[in-house]
C-alpha cells in the first residue's frame, strides 16, 4: 500500500509575494489484527495522538483494525511486503522471525506489567543484533505492548496449588500453558474468545488469562475461582514497522515515532495496570456477576512453575541461537534490565504515581 503524504487545506495565494503555502501530513497506514476495543486498541490511539502532537500535526496514523489488512499470523510479512506501512506483531506466532523478542514471553520478566515491558524495550532498542535481524526482514521494532500477567480463572474445582493443575482441561497461553501441561492439565487448544464457551460448557475446566479478561469477555458469568499465579506474562507483543517506509522518512518523523515508541511502555503500563486493578478489586469485593474466589499461589508453588519452564527457556536458546543470534547475550540484556527496573519499581513506585 504504502506512505501516502496528503496535501490539507487549500491553496493560499500570498498577496505580497505570489508563493503558494500548503498544509501536508505524513499518513502512516497501520494493521492490527484485533477488533477497536479493550487496552491495545487504547495505547494506539494514545500514540497517534502523540506522534500528531510531537510532529505539530505532520505525522498521523490511519489504524485499520480487525485484520482488514492481515490476519495476526501474517503480520510479519504484511508488514514486510508492505501490505502496510506498520502493524503489531504477536511474537508467538513467529519463532524464528521474533526470535529475540519472544524472550518476553518467558516468566523471567515477572507478573509486573511496568517492569517487563521496560525491560522488552530496553532489549529491543539496545541490542544491535536484533536490529540487524530485524533489518534483514525489512523490520523496524517501535514499542512494545504487554498481554499483562498470566493467571488462571477455572469453573468448578480451583487451583489451591499446583498439584491442582493436575487433571485439569485447561486453555492455556504460550510456554505458560505448555508448562501447566508438563505438570499433568490437559491442554485444549481454544482461543481467548472461544474460552467462555468452553468454561460454560464443561470443554474446559480453567483458561489462562488476564485480570483485565474476566470482565471484558465476561468471564464472571461462568467461573467459580480466580488464582493468581504471581508468575510472568505473555509480552512478546508490539509495534514494527516497515524498514523502507521508515528508511523514507525525515530524520525528525522518524525521532517522533521512536519517542513516542519510547514512552509506549509507560503509557501502556497505566493502562493495563488500571483495568486489572479494577477488575481484581471487582472480583475481590463481589462486585461481579457470580461470587469469585480469589486465591494466590505460594511462593513455594511459584518457584515450581519456574523450575518447570526451564526446558523451554532452553529451547528458546537454541532456537535463537538457529537464527544466529547471540542467546547468551541476549539474555544478559534482558536480566539485567528486569533487575534494574524492579529495584526502580520498589524504589519509586510506578512512574505515573510520582510526584517528580
Amino acid at each position: 500500500m504504502g506512505m501516502i503524504r496528503n496535501i490539507l487545506g487549500g491553496l493560499t495565494i500570498a498577496a505580497c509575494l505570489g508563493a503558494t503555502a500548503v498544509s501536508a501530513e505524513t499518513v502512516i497506514y497501520y494493521g492490527h489484527s484485533g477488533p477497536d476495543r479493550g487496552t491495545v486498541p487504547a495505547a494506539l490511539k494514545w500514540y497517534n495522538s502523540r506522534i500528531g502532537e510531537l510532529s505539530a500535526g505532520d505525522l498521523r496514523m490511519d489504524v485499520q483494525w480487525g485484520g482488514a489488512l492481515f490476519k495476526a499470523s501474517a503480520a510479519v510479512q504484511g508488514i514486510s511486503d508492505g501490505v502496510a506501512d506498520a502493524g503489531s506483531i504477536i511474537a508467538a506466532y513467529f519463532q524464528k522471525e521474533m526470535a529475540a523478542y519472544s524472550l518476553a514471553d518467558f516468566p523471567i520478566g515477572g507478573p509486573n506489567a511496568w517492569v517487563a515491558m521496560r525491560a522488552a524495550d530496553r532489549l529491543m532498542r539496545s541490542e544491535p543484533q536484533i536490529t540487524e535481524h530485524l533489518a534483514r526482514q525489512n523490520l523496524v521494532y517501535i514499542g512494545t505492548f504487554t498481554a499483562s500477567a498470566v493467571n488462571v480463572a477455572c469453573a468448578g474445582e480451583p487451583i489451591r496449588s499446583v498439584e491442582d493443575i493436575k487433571g485439569k482441561k485447561v486453555r492455556g497461553a504460550g510456554v505458560y500453558g505448555k508448562v501447566f501441561g508438563e505438570m499433568g492439565a490437559t491442554r485444549v487448544n481454544l482461543s481467548v474468545y472461544e474460552a467462555y464457551q468452553g468454561l460454560d460448557t464443561g470443554l474446559i475446566d480453567c483458561s489462562q488469562g488476564y485480570d483485565y479478561i474476566v470482565p471484558s469477555l465476561k468471564w464472571d458469568e461462568v467461573i467459580d475461582s480466580y488464582t493468581v499465579l504471581n508468575w510472568g506474562q505473555i509480552g512478546g507483543y508490539g509495534m514494527f514497522m516497515n524498514k523502507q517506509v521508515y528508511d523514507g522518512l525525515e530524520a525528525g518523523q522518524q525521532q517522533v515515532l521512536m519517542q513516542a515508541g519510547e514512552e509506549l511502555a509507560d503509557q501502556f503500563a497505566k493502562i493495563v495496570t488500571g483495568a486489572n486493578s479494577k477488575a481484581m478489586k471487582a472480583m475481590t469485593a463481589g462486585e461481579t456477576t457470580r461470587k469469585i474466589e480469589v486465591i494466590e499461589l505460594s511462593d513455594a508453588d511459584k518457584a515450581a512453575l519456574n523450575a518447570a519452564a526451564e526446558p523451554f527457556i532452553a529451547d528458546w536458546m537454541e532456537n535463537a541461537r538457529s537464527v544466529g543470534l547471540d542467546a547468551d547475550q541476549l539474555m544478559a540484556t534482558y536480566t539485567a534490565a528486569v533487575a534494574e527496573f524492579t529495584a526502580e519499581f520498589e524504589a519509586k513506585g510506578y512512574p505515573w504515581t510520582r510526584s517528580n
